[in-house]
C-alpha cells in the first residue's frame, strides 16, 4: 500500500477503466453533430440595427393578458433562457400560459463603439417595450430583467414607470459594493477611461477570461476533468458542449456603454447611492411603485445574494416579493430544480396581480 492507501491493483483497474472510457468517448465524439440551441419557435416582432425582439410560440395560445419582455445582459447571448427542450425558462413560462417576448441584442461591432447606456435603455429598450405593447394591444407590459439586463430594467422602469405593469428581476446586481462582490473589488480602481480609450470595444474573450478567473479551479480544471465521466454518454456530452458553446459565444461590448457601466455601477454604485443619470434623466429607484418580484441565487459567485437583496430597501413599491433560489448564477436557468420551481413561481406571482 502506498502513502495514499491505494493498492497498485486499484490503480491498475482505474487506469483500465479510464482507457475504456476514453476509447468509447472517442467513438461518441465522432458521431456528434454541431449542438443546437434555442428550441422554441419564435417570430420577429421588431428590428432595429442589430437588435431583434422575438415573440415565442408555445403549444397553445397564451392565457395571460399582459406579455412578458425578457431583457437579458449584454455580456452573453440570451439563448441561455431557451437552451434546450428540458432546460428552457421560456418553454416553461409558455406552458404556464404566459405570453413571452425577448430582446436579442445581437453582436456589436466597431459601428457600435459609441453606443451609450442612454442608447440602450432610453432608446432600444423603450422602443422594444413600445413594440411589444403595440403587438399585444396593451398599454403596459411585464418586464423580466436578467443579470445586467435586470439593472437595465430597473433603470428603465424608474425612468418610464407608466410603461411597466409588473417588474421581475433575476440574479440582478443592485448594490455593487457588497464585500463579497469579487467583480466589483477587481474593477473598483480600474481606469475605465484609459481602458476604453485604448481598446475601444471590449473583446468578448477578455470578458470571458475575467469571469473564468473568478473560480479558476472549478471553471478551468474540475469541469473538464469531470467531463471524462460523461464522455461515453452522447446526450450528456451534447448538453455539456451546448453549455460550453454558450459560454464562449459572447458578444463584444460597446466601448462607451461599458465605460459608463463600469464608472457608474461597479465603481460609483450609483444605482443605490443615488446620482445616477442616464441621458438627461435621473434614475430614482423610489419611483418603482408597481409590484416587484426579485429572484436571486444563494450560491451566485457573480451576483452575490446581498447585492440583489438590496433592492427591497431601494424601491418605492409596497408590493415587493423576493425568492432565494438554491443554486448558482447559471443553475437558476438550466438546473432541474429551476425548471420545476422558477417558471411556476413567476406565473403564480403574476397571476395574483393580473
Amino acid at each position: 500500500m502506498g502513502p495514499l492507501n491505494i493498492a497498485p491493483s486499484e490503480l491498475f483497474e482505474e487506469a483500465v477503466r479510464f482507457q475504456k472510457k476514453m476509447s468509447r468517448g472517442s467513438e461518441v465524439l465522432r458521431t456528434l453533430d454541431d449542438v443546437d440551441f434555442g428550441v422554441t419557435p419564435k417570430d420577429v416582432v421588431y428590428r432595429e440595427d442589430k437588435l431583434v425582439v422575438y415573440r415565442f410560440r408555445g403549444d397553445r395560445k397564451p392565457t395571460a393578458k399582459t406579455p412578458i419582455l425578457i431583457v437579458y445582459a449584454l455580456v452573453n447571448r440570451p439563448y441561455m433562457v431557451d437552451l434546450q427542450a428540458d432546460k428552457s425558462l421560456v418553454r416553461n413560462l409558455l406552458a404556464q400560459g404566459e405570453d413571452v417576448y425577448l430582446i436579442d441584442w445581437g453582436y456589436p461591432d466597431r459601428a457600435d463603439r459609441w453606443l451609450t447606456l442612454d442608447d440602450y435603455i432610453n432608446g432600444y429598450i423603450r422602443r422594444s417595450v413600445d413594440a411589444v405593447a403595440k403587438n399585444a394591444g396593451v398599454a403596459k407590459i411585464n418586464l423580466l430583467g436578467i443579470c445586467q439586463g435586470g439593472a437595465f430594467s430597473l433603470c428603465f422602469t424608474a425612468m418610464h414607470p407608466h410603461k411597466v405593469k409588473n417588474l421581475i428581476t433575476m440574479v440582478t446586481p443592485v448594490d455593487f459594493h457588497t464585500p463579497d462582490n469579487m467583480l466589483s473589488n477587481w474593477t473598483r480602481n480600474m481606469d475605465a477611461d484609459l481602458f476604453v480609450d485604448t481598446i475601444g470595444n471590449v473583446p468578448a474573450d477578455l470578458m470571458n477570461w475575467c469571469y473564468l478567473m473568478l473560480k479558476p479551479m472549478r471553471l478551468l480544471q474540475q469541469k473538464y476533468v469531470g467531463m471524462v465521466d460523461i464522455l461515453d454518454n452522447k446526450e450528456e456530452l451534447e448538453n455539456f458542449l451546448r453549455m460550453e458553446k454558450w459560454i464562449f459565444d459572447s458578444p463584444d461590448q460597446a466601448g462607451e456603454a461599458f465605460r459608463e457601466f463600469m464608472r457608474d455601477f461597479y465603481q460609483g454604485n450609483k444605482l443605490v447611492r443615488g446620482g445616477l443619470t442616464i441621458g438627461d434623466r435621473t434614475v430614482d429607484l423610489g419611483r418603482i411603485t408597481m409590484p416587484v418580484l426579485n429572484i436571486f441565487a444563494e450560491q451566485d459567485h457573480l451576483v452575490p445574494p446581498d447585492s440583489s437583496r438590496a433592492l427591497q430597501a431601494a424601491v418605492g413599491s409596497k408590493d415587493y416579493t423576493q425568492i432565494a433560489f438554491k443554486g448558482g448564477h447559471i443553475g437558476i436557468y438550466v438546473s432541474g430544480r429551476a425548471q420545476r420551481e422558477v417558471p411556476p413561481a413567476i406565473h403564480d406571482w403574476l397571476k395574483a396581480r393580473s
